[in-house]
């Protein structure tokens, strides 16, 4: 064999060896426009770096993804910290199903937490809806049938304004792709819209015709039913920053306190320490040129880990937290 044929099978032996010892896994989000699906889709490039290759599912059924990942039929997923909650008692979409939700929950560990979309709470700007007062006996759109939203929106409500869904409005479910047409189609008064602070459909939603984004209080971040609701429901208070929305946007210059959901990346207990560890380690050395790269993930903060997770933390993320001096919960270990 002469010497160039042999460099040539020497180069392949190489590439063979890099393209097996890569490792695929799939990780399923929410919808491309929303931070459950820019997180994964953002946090690709960088895990391909690290050896791992992320194939990344959108548009997904998150409370349905984590059922997946619970029976080992899906290596990542995107979680509302609430609805994992709901799946270990067996309530909310996992009633029907409920012990084998239970049997399986525990398979679940989580690897970190980010903050999710954020509330934006929009009326039209002629509605006469000025004030949380003002949307009693309106229709407000809180979520679509299935999922934790709904009742984070109702609890964003409740501890905002004191008004219970049901009694002091109607409250109205339909699909995330219908509401921004819904809303424009004055089938519902207010839209309690999830979006990435900054987000481009808001802005066109503002660019159409005047809306007003109600505000929370900041006096209401500091109540004891605040405090409670974020407990509960993994949603903690945030700021939309001033000038964020300004064309078409009442009071779009100013300061508004709102109301961001909490997410979690969830595995099945069998993935690998290495794994778990690279891909928690990847993500927050990576995060603030994930930041830089797209606006919509500015507000994520880094220094908040596991924010609102209901889940066990793996083992391969715990090394991690280790490392960098993070102090895991009790109830998480």
């Amino acid at each position: 064999m002469s010497i160039f044929n042999k460099k040539i099978l020497t180069l392949s032996t190489v590439l063979l060896s890099f393209t097996v010892s890569a490792e695929t896994l799939v990780i399923e989000g929410g919808g491309a426009s929303s931070t459950t699906g820019l997180v994964p889709q953002s946090l690709a490039p960088y895990s391909s770096k690290a050896g791992i290759d992320l194939q990344v599912v959108l548009n997904q059924v998150l409370t349905k993804s984590i059922l997946k990942v619970a029976a080992g039929k899906l290596d990542l997923a995107v979680a509302p910290p609430p609805a994992y909650k709901a799946m270990t008692v067996g309530k909310g979409p996992y009633a029907k199903s409920a012990d084998v939700a239970k049997k399986l929950a525990p398979k679940v560990k989580a690897l970190f937490a980010f903050q999710g979309s954020t509330m934006h709470p929009t009326v039209w700007a002629d509605s006469g809806i000025k004030t949380w007062n003002d949307i009693r006996g309106k229709r407000v759109f809180i979520g679509p049938p299935a999922g934790a939203a709904a009742s984070q929106s109702a609890g964003m409500i409740r501890a905002a304004s004191g008004l219970e869904a049901g009694k002091d409005y109607e409250p109205v479910k339909v699909p995330w792709g219908q509401a921004a047409q819904a809303f424009k189609d004055g089938q519902f008064d207010v839209y309690i819209a999830f979006y990435p602070i900054g987000s481009q459909i808001m802005k066109e939603i503002g660019a159409q015709r005047d809306v007003r984004v109600l505000a929370i209080p900041e006096s209401v971040f500091s109540s004891k039913e605040w405090a409670d609701y974020e407990k509960k429901s993994g949603v903690q208070g945030v700021f939309i920053p001033a000038g964020t929305y300004e064309s078409g946007f009442v009071s779009g210059s100013e300061k508004k306190g709102a109301a961001a959901t909490g997410m979690m990346i969830i595995a099945n207990e069998s993935m690998s320490v290495d794994t778990a560890y690279t891909l928690t380690k990847t993500f927050f050395e990576a995060l603030p040129e994930m930041k830089k790269a797209n606006a919509l993930l500015r507000s994520q903060d880094g220094s908040k880990p596991l924010f609102g997770v209901t889940a066990k933390i793996h083992d391969g993320a715990k090394k991690y937290y280790k490392e960098v001096g993070i102090e895991i919960p009790s109830n998480l270990q």
